[in-house]
Formats: structure tokens, C-alpha cells, sequence
């Protein structure tokens, strides 16, 4: 079982930064490749970015390559995602997601673990 925990949204200017964490609970979290999805209102939740269980492998959104970063710490059983030049069309509901698997997968029926979602408002 693993619980897990999101920290870090807030409302934030265009342009603006913002860092969430995703902290983990149980033993497996190393074995866990491990996602950010987001859900704006009015429409499907979609995946952001993801990395692979040791951390050495990530991929991006198209929306997203090149302003966002995933990274893993997991002796501190804990995901980040820091988002740079935010943009209006960022805001959303921003959820962690767990699987079962070490590689990575755009698929939401492949994480089996999710947090509770923190909001992430950028202002024009």
C-alpha cells in the first residue's frame, strides 16, 4: 500500500515558479515509477510528466518540455515538480500518481496510487 501526499500549489503570477512535492508512504516507493497528472475544470485529467523508478529516466508532456522538471528523492521517499514560466493554461488540479512498474507510462489505468490533489492558479 502507499499513501501519498501533495504539497506546494498556490496562485501565482505568469511567469511565475512553483515547486510541489509528492511525499510517499511504504517500502515500495523505489520500485514505484511515479507521475504528475493535472485536471483543469471541464476536462479529463491528463499526464504531465513522469520518471522511472530510479529516477534516471523522465518524460514531458509536450505542453510542458522545456519550463517543467520531474525529479525523485528516494531515500526521502519524495517527488518533485518544479514548474518554471507558468502560463494561465497551467492551472489546474495537480495530482501524484504511483504505479505498480518501474518504467514510466502516460497511462492513468497504469498508476494505482494518488495523492489528493493540490491547486496550482496562474494569473494573467
Amino acid at each position: 500500500q502507499v499513501q501519498l501526499v501533495e504539497s506546494g500549489g498556490g496562485l501565482v503570477q505568469a511567469g511565475g515558479s512553483l515547486r510541489l512535492s509528492c511525499a510517499a508512504s511504504g517500502r515500495t516507493f523505489s520500485s514505484n515509477a511515479m507521475a504528475w497528472f493535472r485536471q483543469a475544470p471541464g476536462k479529463e485529467r491528463e499526464f504531465v510528466t513522469g520518471i522511472n523508478s530510479s529516477g534516471a529516466s523522465t518524460y514531458y508532456a509536450d505542453s510542458v518540455k522545456g519550463r517543467f522538471t520531474i525529479s525523485r528523492d528516494n531515500a526521502k521517499n519524495t517527488m518533485y515538480l518544479q514548474m518554471n514560466s507558468l502560463k494561465p493554461e497551467d492551472t489546474a488540479v495537480y495530482y501524484c500518481a504511483a504505479a505498480p512498474r518501474r518504467y514510466i507510462s502516460m497511462g492513468r489505468d497504469d498508476y494505482t496510487y494518488w495523492g489528493q490533489g493540490t491547486q496550482v492558479t496562474v494569473s494573467s
